[in-house]
């Protein structure tokens, strides 16, 4: 396995990977929009098998399974241990029966070739170290005809999600290494013609991708959204990297408070958002 990999495996089983974990349902309140857009543009088809990367605690996947039903199945793959064992919690608890969890690095895993009609994710494919031989890896389980579709995030000034807790951050605590802009991590897909050429190199065919707005949406308001703000995103890594106490998270996230004040709304908080969506066929 690739270094960088590697490194993304070990973030994502150890305490980052816990902590989305713990705050499931806050990051799935905020993350519904994208997942409503990469439905649409999924267009699931009943009958259908259906491979869900990156699928963390299942959202994706089972709402994708419902869409499918009766005869269609769903496989969600993800690289977190505890990311997995909270989503097939969730599917047993609501009994769905079209669904399964496999522990897989989608980069290099064996999928068995043409087996399936849609590839999708949410914020899931951001992270290989290796994209255009991932995305080939995927191509090879799709069948000729086959459809991808998934969201990433467009870049930082586009998101003041991210922007600002991490200037925040920084300014408080001192900056850490830079992350390059194609790196792995939640802004690799930020450049549309990257990414469609990546999908080309990889063999799929009319491949698409557009930025879209949408409202990162708690109906918990400010106060449900500040709580994720030191734990999870780039003030996370600052802190995280930079041997923060609790006092400074409380300071970050005061000054956050500040900043996200003017996103409060009649129904909870709306922060503005830009992600990209990508799609593309499997020749």
């Amino acid at each position: 396995m690739a270094k960088t990999n590697a490194d993304q495996t070990e973030f994502w089983n150890s305490a980052p990977g816990q902590n989305w974990v713990r705050y499931q349902a806050d990051l799935d309140a905020i993350s519904q929009a994208a997942g409503d857009l990469l439905l649409e543009a999924c267009q699931p088809r009943e009958g259908e098998a259906v491979l869900d990367v990156g699928c963390g605690a299942g959202t994706s996947t089972l709402a994708l399974a419902r869409a499918v039903a009766p005869t269609g199945r769903v496989h969600g793959v993800d690289i977190s241990s505890p990311l997995l064992e909270r989503a097939s919690v969730r599917r047993d608890e609501l009994g769905i029966e079209n669904v399964t969890f496999e522990l897989a690095d989608a980069q290099d895993h064996a999928f068995a070739e043409s087996a399936f009609d849609l590839v999708a994710s949410r914020f899931g494919l951001m992270f290989f170290a290796d994209p255009v031989t991932a995305f080939r890896n995927l191509r090879s389980a799709l069948r000729s005809g086959g459809r991808i579709a998934f969201v990433a995030w467009a870049g930082p000034e586009e998101n003041p999600w991210f922007a600002w807790p991490h200037r925040i951050a920084t300014a408080r605590l001192g900056t850490v290494p830079p992350t390059p802009p194609d790196a792995p991590g939640p802004m690799a897909f930020q450049d549309l013609e990257r990414v469609k050429a990546i999908l080309s190199d990889a063999g799929f065919s009319g491949c698409k991708g557009r930025g879209v707005a949408v409202d990162l949406h708690h109906p918990g308001g400010l106060e449900a959204v500040l709580k994720l703000v030191t734990v999870v995103g780039p003030a996370a890594r600052v802190v995280r990297e930079k041997g923060g106490t609790d006092e400074d998270r409380t300071a970050i996230a005061e000054e956050v408070a500040a900043r996200f004040e003017q996103f409060r709304s009649s129904d909870g908080i709306r922060i503005p958002a830009r992600v990209n969506l990508f799609t593309a066929t499997a020749p």
